[in-house]
């Protein structure tokens, strides 16, 4: 059935429960599972353009990529907790939507997850989230969100 389940994270309570479902298709087909968190890149030119001034210059990309490293290793910490094997995690930089299809066809993923809603939502959290909705139109692979 399954071989490769590539579950995006992104640290929201939305993407810990897709990894649930995740880990519950893998017991189930012993598919290895791939955890990606992709943070969106953001120029020198962007970040000079921030109102916060620190007293050293950081480039953003290097502060959202250790973070999305922490997402990562934290999820990768949750799938062994919850009786999951095979877990590779990936950190990629990038529009969210783009790069997890992308990245899906890159490594010939059999089922996408992901969370409804990830850490940016509407107002009022009654609408699917957009990098959901787009990875789920762009995909050409299964998409299930959670």
């Amino acid at each position: 059935m399954f071989k490769k389940i590539l579950v995006a994270v992104d640290g929201s309570k939305s993407a810990l429960n897709a990894l649930e479902k995740a880990i519950g298709l893998q017991k189930l087909t012993g598919a290895e599972l791939y955890l990606l968190c992709v943070f969106k890149h953001h120029s020198l030119f962007e970040a000079s353009l921030s109102m916060v001034r620190p007293n050293e210059v950081q480039i953003p990309d290097q502060a959202l990529s250790e973070y999305a490293r922490e997402v990562v290793e934290q999820a990768k910490q949750f799938a062994a907790d919850h009786g999951a094997e095979k877990v590779r995690g990936f950190v990629k930089g990038g529009r969210p939507s783009k790069t997890i299809v992308s990245f899906a066809a890159e490594k010939g993923i059999d089922l996408v997850v992901l969370g409804a809603q990830g850490t940016h939502t509407d107002k009022d959290g009654m609408l699917l989230g957009s990098v959901s909705q787009r990875v789920a139109s762009l995909s050409n692979v299964p998409t299930m969100v959670v």
